[in-house]
């Protein structure tokens, strides 16, 4: 077994927030009728993707009947559809639509990852629950030497990744570097923001293909990997 799938396992194992634990297992229970033949995963979420990643993507949490449901971290809800498309047409991904944990969906120079594992209700983790689960963070970015820059979706992730920075012995200036889509904070494991691909910001038109693809393309410069396509 390798690190990151001892890191995996014992990620699925935490029960370290009990508000989570309860929210995650009853929606798990109770399903959503369009799912109601499915099994939910129900539990904590992995990061997932290619161990020599030099872009880690970083979010907020499972949804509630995506990756609760799937197991897979923006598998199986909209937001997921417009990441992972971007991230196919941007070269990083295979294919461009992920359903499940099993479809076929490998990542190249990428990892996927969230700031909390759990599905949170009404997507708002607490404060308590966001420290809970940094240390997961912590331990995975440290699990992937190869990564140069953490693409953070949405303001939640972007404060979840100066934290782990900072953890990391990085410390944060002040004022605190200020999220926005395209918001830049360099140094080691450099910081790009991204505007969340929820449908809020799709259905709005705060967020485009074009505006996704073009952090996918810079977060491709800053990692020192070749234009895509080529």
């Amino acid at each position: 077994m390798s690190d990151l799938e001892a890191l995996e396992a014992r990620v699925v194992e935490c029960r370290r927030c009990p508000r989570l634990v309860e929210w995650r297992e009853r929606v798990a229970r109770e399903k959503r009728a369009a799912f109601a033949n499915e099994e939910y995963w129900g539990r904590p979420v992995p990061g997932f993707g290619d161990p020599a990643a030099r872009v880690v993507v970083l979010g907020l949490a499972p949804a509630a009947h995506g990756g609760n449901r799937t197991g897979r971290v923006f598998t199986g809800d909209r937001s997921g559809d417009w990441l992972f498309a971007s991230l196919h047409r941007t070269g990083f991904a295979n294919q461009p639509k992920s359903v499940s944990r099993d479809d076929g969906l490998r990542l190249r120079d990428c990892w996927v990852s969230a700031a909390v594992r759990c599905a949170p209700p009404a997507n708002r983790p607490t404060p308590q629950e966001r420290d809970n689960c940094l240390p997961w963070t912590v331990d995975e970015l440290e699990l992937l030497p190869d990564a140069r820059v953490i693409v953070c979706l949405g303001a939640f992730a972007w404060d979840a990744g100066l934290r782990v920075r900072a953890a990391l012995g990085l410390p944060v200036p002040r004022p605190k570097p200020r999220f926005g889509h395209g918001a830049e904070f360099d140094g080691r494991w450099p910081l790009l923001g991204c505007f969340h691909p929820s449908q809020q910001n799709t259905f709005t038109g705060k967020l485009t293909e074009p505006m996704m693809d073009g952090v996918f393309a810079r977060a491709r410069l800053l990692a020192g990997l070749p234009p895509y396509p080529r």
